[in-house]
């Protein structure tokens, strides 16, 4: 039995459906998967979602306190794990490329956890995540294969490598920083 509700027919694709406005104004967890439309990118969509979380954050890093930070992180992991489970079931995808706000909330607490740093301390950390996320070098790959499938568990697994990516990411900061 799934642990979603059923697909409403007029979500219900006969095969999978066309990626566009349509599809990412259908329903608010597309738009929030889809990255506020970052992943219809049709070159690199996980590294457009990335840029798009770059730029969220540099115009809310004056504007939110760390709890505001921690408070937008957990919030977004909550919501994002919803969104991702129906966007991938609406997609009939397990693991959508398109779908980039897994890259999003984990780029935004690597950002917040090396704040303050200028430009090119957020470049390198950026230049560091698509590394993590794109080749999926150990623990990376080994958490994007531990869990598949549509529902909970698929999207937790969604976000779960992209978390891994931002902790490969921390750890190779926290290292240079002590060098």
């Amino acid at each position: 039995m799934s642990d979603l509700p059923p697909v409403t027919s007029a979500l219900r694709p006969t095969s999978r459906p066309r990626l566009g406005i349509k599809f990412l104004l259908a329903h608010p967890a597309h738009f929030i998967a889809l990255g506020c439309g970052s992943g219809l990118s049709p070159i690199a969509p996980g590294t457009v979602g990335t840029l798009w979380a770059w730029l969220v954050f540099t115009l809310l890093q004056n504007a939110l306190t760390t709890q505001g930070f921690a408070l937008l992180v957990a919030a977004s992991l909550a919501v994002g794990w919803w969104a991702c489970s129906v966007t991938a079931r609406h997609m009939l995808l397990a693991d959508p490329g398109n779908i980039v706000w897994d890259e999003v909330v984990a780029f935004w607490l690597v950002l917040w956890l090396i704040a303050p740093v200028g430009f090119w301390g957020q470049f390198a950390a950026f230049v560091l995540f698509r590394f993590f996320d794109a080749v999926k070098p150990g623990p990376v790959g080994w958490a994007d294969r531990q869990f598949k499938g549509f529902g909970w568990r698929g999207s937790f697994g969604i976000l779960f490598d992209d978390l891994v990516a931002a902790f490969c990411t921390l750890l190779v900061i926290a290292l240079w920083r002590t060098l």
